[in-house]
């Protein structure tokens, strides 16, 4: 069973794979370890990862990146639209109201949702994996930013459904670092004891992520999340960009933002300038040939401009960082380490301001950009019974709070009531007691808006749990309904059960009881009166059913996308078969294979290599996968013998060599046996005339080929070939 760990992330992608031998960082076919989160569509199939990359700036239009962020969201909502004006592609509403990407695939028009995208990019790296592992990868963990709500959540859980694969867990980026550090600490405080105290802050391509988490040995809580979604290197590379446009518009008149693709190559540019100055104060140059009207263009900038025009976004990193700590409840004197990864860390103005505010020096123990991928796939091997791994129990913090609210019957208002706190651990669950005699309505929201990166309340696509099938007692006292509401190891709320209880005393108040219960208990486990399991509807539930088919076509409309690359694929290789050996054999009949073809075959087939060359620019340049086998059987039908000469003269004088020491060998056996050796004495006569005439015939038949070889020109049919004269090595070993 393959044990398998996705970091998908804004830019760049990683997976992580479990081996007997320890994790793994899985390479690519190009052989890097990191994937791009980029897939292009194109007239005849789709790429993804390097490739399509490699088209960000040739296939701008139809080519989706930078796409995490719009997970779960609408259309319509105000950071989509901020978020619009930056891409390059097109973003649209869906008939769902979410967003969605249009692009044009096969020549056609085509709009994807951004689960959809999502798998295809899961779909690429599946297979990096498999190629890694050499078995078929189903079970696997997924990273996700700990600010994703539960609508991005469920989002990209459909995204692995469509992707064919089973998410074990969606697991917090900062949580799977901090597993990453602590299952490998030695030394740590035993379960009845202080914990370590170890904060963690990653900054990638698009946010800032810090935790604090207390290690015990075999366990790890975190105490506190906080988060700034709108602060990472991309912003910082976007610093850079505004500057070079100004400068660009003033030195060369050039309005670089009219053009999405000068953008998108002086973003590339930025990036590359702002990695070379995390290790470099000195100017270094920007230089960009044809950039735009087939102008070059060129600036400078050193680390200490740079820090300057980030100086706003340099002062944002405390935010996330006093927050945290704040929430954590612990002093910066408890902190005994800080651990700092993803790409944005390395920039050195970011990691000194992290050093200035916990007051120490940042630890850079943990491979930055690999941590994440190495920490899901440790909890997928803990998930999974293929693998044994050191006991180690992990719990996480919900990072937003939660409320509940219901219509009261008395007034027909509405009662409300937070049921997780902020940084509440997770997985949990609370059981609910509710006196009622009537059906009712339960909602479940996020209670604090400011603290939500997208101002939106409601948790899912439902608008609410209705509780049905609620009877009074005989006695016509209110019944005691019992409700139980849960958040699962992926940060999942869900109203899971309600149990509805036959008998009740009347001197029971009529409050409503809200009771914590073990995250791993169900509501029967609760010893409680003999009770009815109720009937839980939820509103718009016939938007699940629609969601479950809309997976399956997805699923299916994906199958049919990867069937169509693999033709496209197959198709390419075989029109690359052809050129490489048009090439090949234009450049052995001018060298080894001269002689081994005479004057008409030799003029023959050059013309009709140079015939294939001009066909494949021309009209031959996109033709289907049976036309290119056809052409490739044409050259091998002249090539092939000639080929065969040439081998069979290289491998024919080996063979006779080796055939004329065996009769040479045998000859001397024969000689020593002659004169009484006792090493062969105990061969029969009889058997030694066998030998003897084999060794005459064979000796009579090599010189017999071998005169009739001679006769043979280089550029006709052998008269014999090696494998006849190896047939004949055999015969006489047996």
């Amino acid at each position: 069973m393959a044990v398998v760990g996705f970091d998908v992330g804004f830019q760049n992608c990683c997976i992580a794979v479990v081996k007997s031998g320890g994790i793994e960082t899985a390479s690519n076919e190009f052989t890097d370890r990191c994937t791009p989160a980029v897939v292009s569509f194109n007239a005849k199939n789709r790429t993804i990862g390097n490739a399509a990359k490699n088209q960000m700036i040739t296939n701008t239009a139809s080519t989706v990146s930078h796409f995490k962020r719009l997970h779960g969201r609408l259309f319509q909502d105000h950071s989509v639209q901020a978020e619009k004006a930056s891409l390059p592609y097109d973003l649209v509403p869906l008939n769902d109201g979410k967003v969605g990407v249009k692009v044009m695939y096969l020549d056609q028009e085509h709009r994807f949702s951004i689960e959809q995208v999502t798998a295809m990019l899961l779909t690429k790296l599946k297979d990096i994996a498999e190629a890694n592992l050499q078995k078929k990868v189903v079970e696997c963990v997924i990273s996700i930013p700990s600010f994703f709500t539960d609508s991005e959540r469920k989002s990209v859980l459909d995204a692995a459904k469509i992707a064919g694969l089973n998410c074990l867990k969606l697991m917090n980026d900062s949580t799977a670092v901090a597993l990453n550090y602590g299952i490998y600490k030695e030394g740590l405080p035993g379960c009845d004891e202080n914990p370590k105290i170890v904060a963690f802050v990653d900054m990638g391509h698009s946010a800032l992520q810090v935790s604090v988490c207390a290690f015990n040995k075999g366990k790890l809580k975190v105490l506190s999340t906080a988060f700034d979604p709108y602060l990472g290197g991309k912003d910082f590379d976007q610093k850079l960009v505004e500057y070079f446009c100004a400068e660009f518009k003033s030195k060369y008149k050039m309005d670089v933002k009219s053009k999405a693709r000068a953008m998108l190559r002086l973003t590339q540019e930025c990036e590359k300038l702002k990695k070379l100055m995390s290790s470099n104060s000195t100017d270094i140059l920007l230089n960009i040939e044809c950039f735009m009207d087939d102008k070059d263009v060129c600036g400078k900038m050193n680390r200490a401009k740079f820090e300057e025009l980030c100086a706003d976004l340099i002062e944002r990193v405390m935010v996330p960082l006093m927050t945290a700590v704040e929430q954590a409840q612990v002093r910066l004197q408890d902190i005994s380490a800080v651990e700092i990864v993803g790409g944005a860390t390395r920039i050195p103005a970011v990691k000194a301001q992290i050093s200035k505010f916990f007051k120490r020096d940042v630890s850079t123990t943990l491979n930055a950009d690999e941590a994440v991928a190495r920490g899901c796939a440790l909890q997928c091997a803990m998930l999974s019974p293929a693998f044994r791994v050191r006991d180690f129990s992990i719990t996480d913090a919900i990072p937003f709070p939660v409320s509940l609210s219901w219509t009261s019957e008395a007034d027909e208002g509405k009662s409300c009531y937070e049921i997780f706190g902020r940084n509440h651990p997770c997985p949990s669950a609370k059981m609910i007691t509710f006196y009622r005699s009537k059906p009712f309505v339960l909602e479940v929201f996020y209670s604090d808006l400011t603290s939500l990166p997208f101002p939106e309340a409601k948790i899912g696509e439902n608008q609410g749990v209705f509780l049905q099938n609620i009877q009074p007692q005989e006695n016509g006292e209110k019944a005691k309904l019992k409700v139980k509401v849960q958040v699962n190891a992926s940060g999942i709320v869900s109203v899971s059960s309600a149990t509805m209880v036959l008998r009740v005393s009347s001197n029971e108040s009529e409050s409503t009881e809200i009771n914590e219960i073990n995250s791993h208990e169900v509501a029967d486990d609760i010893n409680i009166e003999v009770g009815t399991t109720l009937c839980l509807f939820h509103n718009h539930e016939c938007i699940n059913s629609k969601t479950i088919q809309k997976g399956i076509s997805h699923s299916h409309h994906l199958s049919k996308m990867i069937q169509q690359d693999c033709q496209e694929k197959d198709r390419n290789n075989a029109k690359n078969a052809v050129e490489e050996n048009v090439y090949y054999y234009k450049h052995k009949l001018e060298g080894p294979y001269q002689k081994f073809i005479n004057a008409q075959d030799h003029q023959a087939f050059s013309e009709l290599l140079d015939g294939t060359e001009n066909w494949l620019y021309e009209e031959g340049a996109d033709q289907d996968k049976q036309t290119y086998i056809n052409k490739l059987e044409e050259i091998h039908k002249l090539g092939k013998p000639v080929q065969n000469r040439y081998q069979e003269s290289i491998r024919r004088p080996k063979m006779f060599e080796e055939l004329s020491a065996k009769i040479q060998s045998y000859m001397t056996i024969m000689e020593e046996y002659k004169n009484g050796s006792d090493s062969y004495c105990h061969i029969d006569a009889m058997d030694m005339d066998k030998v003897r005439v084999c060794v005459e015939d064979t000796q009579v038949w090599m010189t017999n080929i071998k005169d009739s070889q001679d006769k043979c020109r280089s550029d006709q049919e052998p008269a014999i070939h090696s494998t006849q004269i190896e047939e004949k090595l055999q015969v006489r070993k047996d």
